[in-house]
């Protein structure tokens, strides 16, 4: 008997909330680390690369999704990536329209979502495998984990490093800033007590 037999089907909700906790993307599946310490130096930047990654992959799942009865299994790996690029420029440019300064700061990690393992592995993983509607809630899921698990990051980063929050003083003047937190050093530093907090939490729950 295989082993998922008998096992109810994840309710719509279950099948969002996943992605935030249970299977986030950056705390629990470790997946798209270079955009998660490359541009998580400030809230601003952790949060629009969230939100388009996010984007990229809710799109992606759906297409795919659409596309499963269609695409042959011998090109189905060049089809997600071709689905993905498409969105990926979509996203970059209309982060140029709206901000250039952004656009700037994001640099070349928008194009090098295209290589997002996430989003790659949930097109594989799960779009080719379920209907729209599940692959849609998948990809907000895992969208909004991934954007929480980078906003998360660059907050920490921003507050200690700067002494500020979306360019917004927060602590006060006479805080001396932690510099080392807005250089990569500082990314693993948060990263690495972002994940001892996570797994305390799930250890601590487990025990329940």
């Amino acid at each position: 008997m295989p082993p998922d037999a008998g096992r109810a089907e994840p309710t719509n909700a279950e099948e969002f909330m996943k992605g935030l906790w249970e299977e986030n993307p950056v705390f629990v599946q470790v997946l798209g680390m270079c955009p998660a310490l490359a541009v998580s130096n400030t809230a601003l930047n952790a949060l629009a690369m969230g939100l388009a990654t996010l984007f990229v992959v809710t799109a992606s799942n759906a297409v795919v999704s659409a596309l499963r009865p269609f695409v042959p299994k011998q090109v189905r790996i060049a089809t997600y990536i071709l689905v993905i690029a498409t969105f990926v420029t979509i996203v970059d440019m209309t982060i140029q329209a709206i901000s250039l300064d952004l656009h700037r700061a994001l640099g070349a990690f928008i194009s090098l979502i295209v290589a997002n393992c996430l989003i790659l592995g949930r097109a594989e993983a799960f779009a080719s495998r379920n209907g729209i509607g599940r692959s849609v809630l998948d990809g907000l899921g895992m969208g909004a984990g991934f954007t929480l698990a980078l906003f998360s990051l660059g907050a920490v980063r921003e507050i200690l490093g700067a002494g500020t929050l979306f360019g917004l003083s927060v602590l006060p003047s006479g805080f001396e800033p932690w510099v080392v937190m807005l250089l990569p050093s500082g990314g693993f530093f948060t990263l690495a007590a972002w994940l001892l907090l996570f797994n305390a939490l799930e250890r601590k729950e487990d025990a329940k």
